[in-house]
């Protein structure tokens, strides 16, 4: 589990936990293939959703082990999180520059992983922090791979280096968030 101090205090809170709330964004693209680089900024926010019925074997059980209630059921005595991840600002790429937005979805797992789902319900990646503060993942999209590291680097910031590669791709993307404070959820 992430530590997170909170008024002098470390208490242990969940990958989604964490996460949960409003960013600051920034992000520098490196596009190897054009020679161009960019930056994109804005916020992020991470929005407990409740869960919605769906039957077995849908889209969203395929990796999932065993029942669709490894998802769905509680795990303890609450229900798994789900969170909506917003973005959205403003891409400065070469000469273009104009608004920018992304949508996920995180899905806390029974065994403690996260996974991540495009909007549409499409696996995206499994995040599993453990006990650690950091994370590696990918994602393979027909011959493209993307890989993630991600790195905890404080009680309300985070970094994810994204690596696109593949016989029509080869950029970075670093990205930079930081909790709005105001919004920060309560401890515990």
């Amino acid at each position: 589990m992430l530590r997170r101090s909170y008024q002098d205090a470390l208490v242990a809170v969940t990958p989604l936990e964490f996460l949960r709330g409003d960013w600051r964004v920034h992000r520098d693209v490196v596009d190897r293939r054009s020679g161009q680089t960019g930056v994109f900024t804005g916020t992020a926010s991470f929005t407990a959703q409740p869960r919605e019925p769906h039957e077995p074997g849908s889209p969203r059980d395929l990796h999932e082990p065993g029942s669709p209630h490894e998802l769905h059921g509680p795990r303890s005595a609450r229900e798994p999180l789900e969170l909506c991840y917003a973005e959205d600002g403003e891409l400065r790429f070469g000469e273009h520059r104009g608004p920018a937005y992304r949508r996920l979805r995180y899905r806390e797992r029974a065994d403690g992983r996260v996974a991540v789902h495009f909007e549409d319900g499409r696996d995206f990646y499994v995040l599993e922090l453990s006990d650690r503060q950091q994370w590696d993942a990918d994602h393979l999209c027909g011959p493209d791979l993307y890989t993630v590291s991600g790195l905890v680097t404080g009680p309300d910031a985070f970094t994810e280096r994204w690596h696109a590669g593949g016989p029509a791709k080869d950029y970075d993307l670093i990205t930079d968030y930081r909790r709005i404070t105001a919004d920060r959820p309560p401890s515990g």
